[in-house]
């Protein structure tokens, strides 16, 4: 069963025992991430609760896939003049600038953004997710999303326990089943701008999603 577990279960022994149920879970619950599976027994519903239990090192192999070197994280494209005006929306609240772009020495960042450009530069990026994950078109099936990761690169990255190269492929794809339901939520498909939009509430409003909010999406401590 690999990385997730069954903690319990309830069926309807019966019919009325069965309705009983039905305004509990009338609606799709995450519990770790999971939804609910709904079985239709006797024209009712009934409910298998299920708990995902995932491995850290099962997160790693998918955030080191995702994640970059290299971020951009001046939302305003460049275009802030610094000309320390006091009133600019392109500055921090302390009064200093908003640093343009960082790079790291191993991958540290899922960019939130599908591509970016600063015109003052000519800079631009393309994150790896939506290359890689959306190359044959603007939304993918759960399947087309667990064939994606397990075929992207992965590289160890900054955060999580020690995953090296070689011991990072996907052999259990249950964390990369957890990662589509948390960002797709109750939609059969997954959009690229569900995607972004998702995983920057995930790293509340900042450019990049990293281990710690990575990690904690998924329920791994």
């Amino acid at each position: 069963m690999g990385a997730c577990r069954f903690v319990g279960f309830a069926l309807a022994l019966n019919a009325a025992f069965a309705t009983a149920f039905v305004p509990l879970y009338d609606k799709p619950t995450f519990i770790c991430g999971r939804s609910v599976t709904s079985i239709g027994m006797g024209g009712e519903s009934a409910s298998v609760v299920e708990t995902v239990s995932l491995e850290p090192k099962e997160a790693v192999k998918l955030f080191g896939r995702l994640a970059e070197k290299y971020i951009m994280l001046d939302a305003s494209g460049g275009m802030c003049c610094y000309s320390a005006c006091s009133d600019c929306e392109y500055r921090n609240p302390d009064g200093g600038y908003i640093m343009a772009d960082q790079s790291a020495s191993r991958p540290k960042w899922i960019p939130v953004y599908d591509h970016r450009a600063f015109e003052s530069s000519g800079k631009q990026h393309t994150s790896k997710w939506s290359s890689d994950i959306f190359k044959n078109g603007p939304a993918v099936t759960k399947e087309e999303f667990i064939s994606a990761l397990v075929g992207m690169t992965f590289s160890t990255p900054l955060g999580g326990p020690y995953v090296s190269a070689s011991a990072g492929k996907i052999e259990d794809t249950n964390a990369a089943e957890l990662l589509f339901d948390v960002l797709a939520g109750e939609k059969e498909k997954l959009t690229k701008h569900r995607m972004g939009k998702v995983m920057r509430e995930l790293a509340n409003g900042e450019e990049g999603l990293t281990w710690p909010s990575f990690s904690k999406s998924l329920g791994v401590a």
